[in-house]
């Protein structure tokens, strides 16, 4: 099945092969069953990405030990880098298998688009593919920018959405990196969006500080910081999708795309917001490797 494939692999060598972990006796009806046989030779093997990123490799690590367990060999290349050191192989087919976000990645392949809804972002990326890649199914966990509060302010001020900050009597400033100003989805276009006011302050790398220490009223934060579990905050709504979704994506080349469906949809389908954020707590908080926080996970849901 992958004879096609056996020649661009040997490109991505020089990282050890995995282990091959066959799992006999399962039910037909597990996504994690061994491929069938004649679904792929003993020679193929996936190549798996993943960022500079502890919470991308954990996501990565995830995959491939699902994989692994279902019978495929698998070659981790992890810690790439950013998304323009490794996209040029990913679309070349050099890695097979890589965690994406959904938004991030469109605005990526086109600086024109349009879409904000998880569905539509998730429509228009897989237009915007190269060709020899496929989108499978995006999870509901994301790692996307929000307007974050304090859940006391949230509480005091009965906030719910983005739009009920309009109701807040006193001034509302909103803090985050410098370029977040005149992104789509900044203060300007909250106002129009849903007609609030806000102050901008450029606090960086401090914004969850400035936050937690009342020196703003609103952050962007990313949904999947484990500030989300470990601090008293809360993001609010966006129900006019002012904001991009970006949700996790798994990339496949399309000759293995069939072949690993059903193993990774499985994954995307139990791989909540509130599971990342606490997978990636693991990793910040707990110090615990991506390996152990993977194999714990599939286990927990019924996926090893």
């Amino acid at each position: 099945m992958f004879t096609a494939r056996k020649s661009r692999l040997a490109l991505a060598g020089g990282a050890a092969l995995a282990a091959v972990l066959v799992l006999g006796g399962c039910a037909n009806s597990n996504p994690l069953d061994a491929p069938s046989e004649g679904s792929s030779s003993a020679d193929d093997t996936i190549v798996i990405g993943s960022q500079a990123y502890y919470s991308n490799e954990i996501i990565a690590e995830i995959y491939a030990q699902a994989l692994e367990g279902a019978g495929f060999k698998v070659d981790k290349q992890f810690n790439i880098g950013q998304r323009d050191a490794y996209m040029p192989d990913v679309e070349s087919g050099a890695i097979d298998l890589f965690p994406e976000y959904t938004g991030s990645l469109l605005e990526y392949l086109d600086k024109n688009a349009t879409a904000t809804s998880p569905e539509d972002v998730y429509t228009a990326l897989k237009e915007a593919l190269p060709e020899g890649l496929t989108a499978l199914d995006y999870a509901e966990a994301s790692d996307q920018d929000t307007y974050t509060v304090l859940k006391s302010f949230a509480e005091a001020n009965d906030l719910t959405s983005i739009g009920d900050l309009a109701k807040v009597t006193t001034p509302v400033t909103i803090g985050a990196s410098p370029e977040f100003e005149e992104r789509p989805y900044g203060p300007a276009k909250a106002k129009e969006a849903y007609g609030v006011d806000l102050t901008f302050s450029a606090t960086g790398p401090t914004t969850l500080e400035s936050l937690l220490a009342g020196e703003i009223q609103v952050a962007d934060i990313y949904t999947a910081d484990p500030a989300f579990q470990t601090e008293e905050i809360v993001a609010l709504e966006d129900p006019e999708n002012l904001i991009i979704s970006s949700n996790v994506v798994p990339i496949a080349s399309s000759d293995v795309a069939d072949e690993i469906a059903d193993v990774i949809n499985a994954i995307s389908k139990k791989l909540t917001a509130e599971e990342l954020v606490g997978l990636n707590v693991q990793s910040t908080v707990d110090q615990k490797s991506a390996e152990d926080i993977a194999k714990k996970w599939l286990a927990d849901n019924d996926l090893s």
